[in-house]
Formats: C-alpha cells, sequence, structure tokens
C-alpha cells in the first residue's frame, strides 16, 4: 500500500473515532442540558403551584384571625344560651352569615363551621349537628391552645363516625381540614374583654375538598408524571392515584427531602431513572412531591437531538474527507520531491537542489535537505583533503622518528662528560631533561597514570629551580587513592610554568607552589596553588575565553580538558592582585 493509501485510511480511522465520540458527546450532552432545563421549569412550577396553595391557606389562616376580635360573634358566644334550642337557632343564622362573610369568597373552602359540644354553628351540608366535637379534628384543634391546626386528607365516614355514608354515595367523602380553637376577645373602649372562664370557646373548622390539588398538579405536568402531597406523619393528603389518599405513603426515600424541605433530586424509581421535584408548604407544611421519568421529561425533543447530530456529524464527516485529499496532497508533493533528490544525492550528485514553495514545515524541511547536501559535499572534501593531510603527517613521522634518538644519545654522552668533570648538577639536569623529553616524544598522547605525570613534573621543577637559583619551593598533598587513575598529559605543566614565569617575576625569593588532589563523590579534584603576584580579574576572564600570546599554553590546556572529558571536566581559576592564583580541576572518575 502506498504511503498516500495509508495516511488517508489512517487519516480516516483519526477522524471518524473522534466524530463518533464528538457525536455521543454532543448527543449525551444535549440531552442533559435539555434535561436540566426541563427539570428546573418543572421544579418552578412546582414551587409555583406550592405558592398558590400558601396564598389560597394563607387568606384562611389571616380570616380565622380576624373572627378572634370580632365583636359581633363575641357578643354572640358572650350571651349563648346551650339549654335554649329557640337561641341556639338564632346563634346559627347569626354566626353563619358571619362565617360566610369570611369564607365563602374562597372557592376552595368545601365548608366553614364553628364546632362546640352542644351544636355545630354554620353551613351544614355534610355533617349532622354535634358530630364534629368528637373528632380528631376538633381534638387538635383543642389542643392547639388558638394555633392552627391543618389536618391531613381524611375520610368523611371515620373521622365523624358516620357509619351510615362508609358505602353510600356523597358529595364529598375525602377532605382536610383547618381548625383552630376560638379564644374570643373584643377591645371596647380602650379594654379588652374576654369571655368568662365557664363559657365554651368554640373551634374553628374549615374543611377543604380533598381534589383541591388535583386542578393544580394534574393540568402542570405530563401524564407519566406522578404526583403526591404528604403530611408530616407520612399520610397521603393528596396522590394522583386516589386509591392512596389518606393512607400511609410508607416509602423510604421521601423522608430526607422533609428535612431538605425544598429541591431537586435523581433517584432510581420502579428501576428507572427518575427526577423528584419537592416543596414544602410553609403554611401546612406538608410536602408537595412530583416524579416524573427522566426519558419522558424531554421523550419528544429526543428525535430533534438525535436528527441534529447524525445531520452535524455527517457535515463534519464531508468537510473532515475533503480535507484529508487537501492535506495529503500537500504532504506528499514535497515528500516525492525529497525523494527524487535523495536518490540524485544517494548516487553522488551533491549539487542537487529542490525548489522550495512554502514556509511550512515542508519548506523548512527542503531547506535543510539543500543545507545538508551543501554540508556533505564540503565535508567530502574536507576529509579528502585531511586524508591527505595524515598521508603526509604520517610520512613527516617516520622521517623524524631518528631525531628523538639521535637525541638522546646525544644527551648521554653530554651526561657522561659532566660525570667526568664533576659536574653533578649538570648530570641530574641532563638525565631530567632526558626523561622529560621522553615523556613528551611518545606517539601516543592518551592519559597517563598520575604517578608518572608527577615524576615528569618533579624533572621539570629541578631543573626550573636551578635555573631560578631556588626562588620558590613546591609541595604536593595527593591522596593516594588517586594514583590508581589516569590524567591527560602535562596536565600540570602550563598552570606551574605561568606561576613561575609570571607570578614570581617580581620575587627573589619565599615563592610557593602548592600541587593538592583530593577524591570526590562523583570526581576527582586537583588545585595547583601559588602565592605570586596574581591576575586582575579581566585578565582571568581573557586567559579562560580568549588566551594570549604569552599564556596559549594554558588555554590550549583548558580547551584539551573540555573537549576531551566533555561537560564533566570544569576549570576554573580564582586569582587576584599581590594574593596569589588558585587554578582548579575537576575530572570524571571514568577517564581514560
Amino acid at each position: 500500500m502506498k504511503l498516500r493509501d495509508r495516511l488517508l485510511v489512517t487519516y480516516l480511522l483519526l477522524i471518524s473515532l473522534p466524530l463518533a465520540l464528538l457525536g455521543v458527546i454532543y448527543y449525551r450532552t444535549s440531552l442533559e442540558l435539555l434535561t436540566e432545563q426541563a427539570q428546573e421549569s418543572a421544579y418552578q412550577i412546582v414551587r409555583k403551584n406550592n405558592d398558590v396553595l400558601d396564598t389560597r391557606f394563607a387568606q384562611i389562616e389571616a380570616a380565622s384571625r380576624s373572627l378572634f376580635v370580632d365583636k359581633e360573634m363575641f357578643d354572640i358566644f358572650a350571651g349563648a344560651d346551650p339549654s335554649s334550642e329557640a337561641g341556639i337557632l338564632q346563634m346559627d343564622r347569626r354566626l353563619k352569615a358571619i362565617l360566610n362573610k369570611y369564607f365563602s369568597s374562597n372557592e376552595d373552602v368545601f365548608m366553614s363551621q364553628l364546632w362546640t359540644s352542644y351544636f355545630a354553628f354554620g353551613e351544614n351540608r355534610v355533617l349532622p349537628p354535634g358530630d364534629g366535637s368528637r373528632s380528631e379534628v376538633y381534638r387538635a384543634a383543642v389542643e392547639g391552645e388558638g394555633r392552627m391546626v391543618w389536618t391531613p386528607t381524611f375520610d368523611f365516614a371515620a373521622m365523624f363516625g358516620q357509619d351510615w355514608a362508609s358505602d353510600a354515595d356523597i358529595e364529598v367523602r375525602h377532605m382536610f381540614a383547618a381548625s383552630r380553637l376560638m379564644n374570643l376577645s373584643h377591645v371596647d373602649w380602650q379594654s379588652m374583654r374576654t369571655l368568662e372562664p365557664g363559657v365554651e370557646r368554640p373551634v374553628l373548622a374549615v374543611l377543604f375538598r380533598a381534589d383541591a390539588f388535583r386542578a393544580l398538579f394534574e393540568n402542570s405536568f405530563s401524564e407519566d408524571a406522578t404526583y403526591v402531597v404528604l403530611g408530616a406523619d407520612d399520610t397521603v393528603v393528596a396522590h394522583s392515584d386516589d386509591a392512596r389518599v389518606t393512607k400511609p405513603f410508607g416509602e423510604a426515600w421521601v423522608r430526607p427531602l422533609f428535612e431538605q424541605g425544598s429541591g431537586v433530586a435523581r433517584i432510581e424509581l420502579f428501576g428507572e431513572p427518575t427526577i423528584v421535584l419537592y416543596d414544602r408548604s410553609d403554611v401546612t407544611g406538608w410536602l408537595s412531591v412530583v416524579t416524573i421519568p427522566q426519558a419522558s421529561l424531554v421523550k419528544s425533543l429526543v428525535p430533534k437531538i438525535l436528527r441534529s447530530t447524525l445531520v452535524l456529524a455527517g457535515v463534519l464527516a464531508v468537510v473532515a474527507v475533503a480535507s484529508a485529499f487537501f492535506v495529503l496532497g500537500r504532504i506528499t508533493g514535497p515528500i516525492k520531491k525529497l525523494l527524487v533528490a535523495m536518490r540524485f544525492v544517494g548516487e553522488g550528485e551533491f549539487t542537487t537542489k529542490v525548489a522550495s514553495e512554502t514556509n511550512d514545515e515542508f519548506g523548512v524541511l527542503i531547506e535543510k535537505f539543500n543545507t545538508m547536501s551543501d554540508r556533505i559535499h564540503t565535508l567530502v572534501k574536507e576529509n579528502y583533503q585531511i586524508r591527505l593531510k595524515e598521508q603526509e603527517a604520517e610520512i613527516h613521522a617516520l622521517n623524524m622518528q631518528m631525531n628523538p634518538h639521535f637525541l638522546y644519545n646525544t644527551l648521554n654522552v653530554m651526561n657522561w662528560v659532566a660525570i667526568e668533570n664533576g659536574q653533578k648538577e649538570l648530570s641530574k639536569m641532563l638525565v631530567s631533561l632526558s626523561s622529560m623529553l621522553h615523556y613528551t616524544t611518545r606517539k601516543d598522547w592518551d592519559a597517563v597514570p598520575l604517578s608518572e605525570e608527577v615524576e615528569w613534573m618533579k624533572h621539570y621543577f629541578y631543573i626550573m629551580q636551578s635555573r631560578f637559583e631556588d626562588k620558590f619551593t613546591v609541595t604536593y598533598d595527593i591522596e593516594p587513592q588517586l594514583y590508581a587513575y589516569k590524567v591527560p598529559r602535562l596536565l600540570f605543566q602550563p598552570f606551574v610554568e605561568n606561576a613561575i614565569l609570571h607570578g614570581f617575576d617580581r620575587m627573589e625569593t619565599g615563592g610557593r607552589i602548592d600541587i593538592r588532589g583530593r577524591m570526590g563523590d562523583d570526581r576527582r579534584f586537583f588545585e595547583i596553588v601559588d602565592n605570586g603576584r596574581g591576575m586582575a580579574p579581566e585578565t582571568v576572564q581573557e586567559l579562560l575565553l580568549r588566551g594570549d600570546s604569552q599564556r596559549i599554553g594554558v588555554r590550549n590546556t583548558i580547551s584539551r580538558i573540555r573537549m576531551q572529558y566533555g561537560p564533566e571536566a570544569e576549570v576554573g581559576i580564582e586569582s587576584a592582585a599581590s594574593r596569589g592564583t588558585t587554578i582548579r580541576i575537576a575530572l570524571p572518575f571514568n577517564t581514560q
């Protein structure tokens, strides 16, 4: 398969996988976003419904508080005679009018009454007179001591002991109630009047149809949604399923919602992900809960999201394929040119050039190829010239091999003449010079044992001390372990020569050179310390960076160390005028 075809297949595979992943991510992200928006919208509907109910129930509480201080109602109960049937009927007519004034305008109220142990005053649409005083609603109001008590939905027959209505078809079977013990009072001429202790306080009972919630919740959500209103005792106040009204709800997942009060939750319900929207009434304390299967929340939008995802993926795929052919043309074209040029260069035509038409990476690559071709051409020529020079140097070395042998023989003759004439110092100098020449004229210039380097330095110092009449002394402080390693030949000589010729040039005596060596954790460290006149900082920099004609040996030695041992080797010079000079050399252990 050609490179173009392989690149095309690879490109399409690389594009198709991200496109598929992008499509899945886009689909899921869009679905999640729409789900969250629909979820938030549904949650706001639940809160709005609760606010509507709270507003209506708050009006009931406000009306009941007004009854507390109603003068006419106060006067009726203050003068009530429970033993007078005519008086009770008269009271009933007057109290019915009062209750109508406060509650008849509220369409949610099914019936409002004032209950006493002797009569149930007010509109009597269901209950026979007196039944209310024996109910749980009445008892809760009395225990509330004037606080409004909201009783969750109950069955009329069970609450009021009306066995005749157990199976009868009556207007309202399920209802919930708001009740309050009426500790009536009245302000008369800036004085507070209350009922006498012996006068029975009535209980206000406002009864509501249980289906008061149905119109709000069923019209606000889809058929898949389920709503439930729960009392604090887990009694079902209202439910999408009428059969569950008045019964305990009995599902544990609801209890945390009471504590949280209001919000949205996602749970697994009946084996499918379900969104739970809940809000607690500030008036009744009841919790309104709406559950919607997550799939049904946006099921009408899923086909649209899927269709838009597929269309987007298709458009991107077409653009990707078109881009693939365009990009491949831009890639393979320059490559073909380079292949042709490389074939010519491989055959020895180093002058071959490729025209660069772009400034992108291929343009840079072509320029580098042209540069490389020129460089190869230059290197071939230089290599040829170097080989010629090496041959010339080898011939020259062969011609000069006799010169050192002749020089050693001459020095040996001079040594014997010095011995015969009793010139012992001259003899020692000739022996030292002969050893030095033998050391420096070796054909092999690789690293040498440290002991040989130190021995050569001793011969050198002997000759220099004789020359300068003991102007200086030399000390050695080298750790014995260092003698197991090799060092570059003539490592110390240029530095000590610099100290003798330049550092001690103004001294008659007292010069000192210390050669030190120690082992480090990762390298060997050497120091050449003198107490000469030192160097200015600019002289040190000049010596390290460029060197000068008088100290070319120092510069060459520094360059040789750096070139031979790389970045692990270091050479440093520390010097100051009239304070001497310290040369520090660091070499790796593995130097051979």
